[in-house]
């Protein structure tokens, strides 16, 4: 696979994120008020977005979207990096677009000119550094087949897709030409299922793109056992088995496991000295996976790097990593 132009492409929702630190009695006041789903996601209007964000005292702002996280850690480990999602011709637009080009990413997906705003994703970070999400999927609603980049997808060792873009109908049309663009090249789809509350929304949709499109699937134990409604987390690792090609089952502080048809790999977390908030955590672990995966390392070398990525984003605020991965491996060489 080292011989492909671009090493991973990414394709999300393209979001600017809003974190700020809030008491336990905010974010319960969030839950009871306005049904927020505490430690998940929960989709948001346009009104509701306003009125939240004007309640979050200092907030962080910073280019997101699970996707797009992971693609700016691949960038950072130094692998060739390409993105595809919608934003809108507005200021926020303009800052994720700008973002991007900063960090060496590919990025040509034409923005809307009029109607929804860019998405962006309020994160209420608890004092245990555990992130509620509200989100405004904006612009990024309106992705479609039509926004495909059929060359920017042959060219790519592996497409990875977001998850919470299986709300949206056409987003899913664009998912599997998506696949079959890639396949038709020879190359790999990975997935992530990005998050509990989106599984079970979309639980027949998840299993047979699983099945039929994914080579590489990402998920967190609670995910993973949502998708095939398991009462523990080792029966949906003897269903995953035999559904794709590779299964990356994280596991918070208890590390990951990898799935390879037989083969069960397990890797230990990175040790942290505080977690400080974990958004982004499940992000940055699939873009050390993804590179190394894209460089034909072996799937312990993958993990591992997963590992460490995850490590150096929940040690500090934000989604994205401070350090460059690529600098943080030659430190720790």
């Amino acid at each position: 696979m080292t011989n492909t132009p671009i090493d991973v492409l990414a394709m999300g929702n393209a979001m600017v994120d809003v974190l700020t630190t809030v008491t336990e009695e905010f974010l319960q006041n969030q839950v009871e008020a306005h049904g927020v789903a505490r430690g998940g996601m929960s989709l948001i209007d346009e009104k509701r977005a306003v009125q939240l964000y004007a309640e979050m005292s200092g907030g962080v702002e910073m280019s997101g979207g699970s996707a797009g996280n992971t693609i700016a850690g691949v960038a950072s480990f130094g692998g060739r990096a390409a993105y595809i999602g919608k934003v809108a011709q507005d200021n926020l637009g303009d800052v994720f677009r700008s973002d991007m080009k900063k960090l060496g990413i590919t990025y040509n997906t034409q923005p809307i000119v009029i109607g929804a705003k860019t998405g962006r994703c309020l994160v209420l970070v608890s004092e245990d550094g555990e992130r509620t999400m509200s989100t405004y999927l904006g612009a990024g609603l309106h992705l479609s087949a039509d926004d495909i980049d059929t060359d920017l997808i042959s060219q790519a060792a592996i497409t990875y897709l977001e998850g919470y873009m299986f709300d949206p109908p056409h987003a899913k049309n664009a998912f599997r030409a998506a696949s079959d663009v890639a396949h038709s090249a020879g190359r790999r789809i990975s997935i992530t299922l990005s998050d509990p509350f989106c599984v079970e929304r979309h639980r027949d949709d998840f299993q047979a793109f699983v099945e039929q499109s994914t080579d590489v699937l990402f998920a967190n134990e609670a995910e993973i056992m949502a998708l095939y409604q398991t009462a523990t987390f080792e029966d949906a690792v003897d269903i995953i088995r035999n559904k794709c090609e590779i299964a990356v089952l994280t596991r918070s502080a208890k590390g990951s496991v990898i799935v390879n048809g037989d083969r069960v790999i397990e890797v230990k977390a990175e040790p942290v000295a505080k977690v400080l908030d974990t958004t982004g955590a499940g992000d940055q672990y699939a873009a050390g996976f993804l590179y190394g995966l894209s460089r034909d390392m072996p799937l312990e070398r993958c993990g591992h790097l997963g590992s460490l990525a995850a490590a150096e984003v929940i040690s500090h605020m934000g989604p994205r990593p401070v350090e460059s991965y690529a600098a943080f491996l030659k430190k720790a060489a």
